[in-house]
């Protein structure tokens, strides 16, 4: 026995933010930033909203599809990258806005990969036959840990949730396989230099801005592809399936560039490939979620069909997975 998905969900705040409206906030422009990334719009949360209402309404999106009760829920995987607090993270509070009310529940983080990493533990769990229902949201409030006077990060960024809910299915339904790695030798290509207990939050960290999102593009965008170009191949290899098998590509929504070279590594179309960041920006644990509720909800993605999901983010870490919608 596997997992199989029954329900999804995403959320995207009101708040939509525009080329245009960067153009009046920092030095830049909307022809810039697409021919650079390829994004348009991304949305953000208002001041003073509670991020755990997107990982709650995502959540809630997914049950409602899925026809399961908060009640039916065995547990609650929360992968985030910047929850709402250090301690005790984002799990406690968006499973109290769910009503799972004796559930278990942890956070996860793993870089943008933290969903392609939870698909796989999520799996793993269900497997062992541990739980029968179990919801994972991704989930980040990226906007809250932006730098806006820096004009190469700030344009890349988004707000949102988007959340799956897995139960177990018969052999060769669902989750077919993962493949998950991780390179330590580029644990600072994105990173967030204070705040945590090597560099306690001070006046000096807060003057130096060490408290925002810092990201060196160059090597991101080198690493970027490879990783999830060996992920995808080597993925499919273990469920004994070939690249000409697979219908759809989920990769992470960071970089229209990273995209298209990933595509041309592997012998894709730009047509079997889910691409949602033009409109949503870089949402990172968020971007694979929410393109896969997208996708299904539209009908672009079929049941039945062949879906890669593959990641790569912080830390370094990377991974994919391949399942059957």
């Amino acid at each position: 026995m596997g997992a199989r998905i029954i329900g999804t969900g995403s959320y995207l705040p009101p708040k939509c933010l525009t080329n245009a409206d960067l153009e009046r906030m920092v030095d830049t422009s909307d022809q810039w930033i697409v021919r650079r990334t390829g994004i348009r719009s991304r949305y953000h949360l208002a001041e003073g909203q509670d991020p755990a209402i997107m990982g709650i309404e995502a959540g809630k999106n997914a049950l409602n599809q899925a026809m399961v009760s908060p009640e039916q829920v065995d547990l609650l995987i929360v992968a985030s990258n910047f929850p709402d607090m250090i301690c005790p993270g984002s799990a406690p509070f968006i499973a109290a806005g769910l009503g799972l009310d004796h559930a278990p529940f942890f956070d996860l983080k793993a870089g943008c990969s933290g969903f392609v990493y939870g698909l796989a533990i999520a799996d793993g769990l269900i497997s062992s036959g541990l739980f029968h229902h179990l919801l994972l949201v991704g989930t980040e409030a990226l906007s809250r840990v932006t730098d806006w006077s820096d004009r190469k990060t700030c344009v890349l960024f988004g707000d949102g949730a988007g959340a799956v809910l897995l139960e177990p299915a018969p052999p060769g339904e669902g989750v077919l396989s993962s493949a998950l790695y991780g390179d330590h030798d580029k644990a600072l290509l994105l990173h967030l230099p204070a705040g945590g207990t090597r560099r306690p939050a001070s006046h000096k960290t807060v003057e130096a801005k060490e408290h925002y999102l810092k990201m060196e593009g160059a090597g991101v965008y080198r690493s970027a592809v490879p990783m999830m170009e060996q992920a995808t191949r080597e993925v499919l290899a273990s469920a004994s399936l070939r690249l000409v098998d697979v219908d759809w590509l989920i990769p992470h929504q960071a970089n229209i560039r990273i995209i298209d070279s990933l595509i041309q590594h592997l012998d894709f179309s730009r047509e079997q490939v889910i691409i949602n960041l033009d409109r949503v920006a870089n949402t990172s644990t968020a971007s694979i979620p929410i393109a896969l509720d997208e996708a299904l909800r539209s009908g672009r993605i079929a049941r039945g069909d062949l879906v890669v999901l593959t990641a790569f983010g912080a830390g370094a870490t990377y991974g994919a997975v391949v399942l059957r919608a």
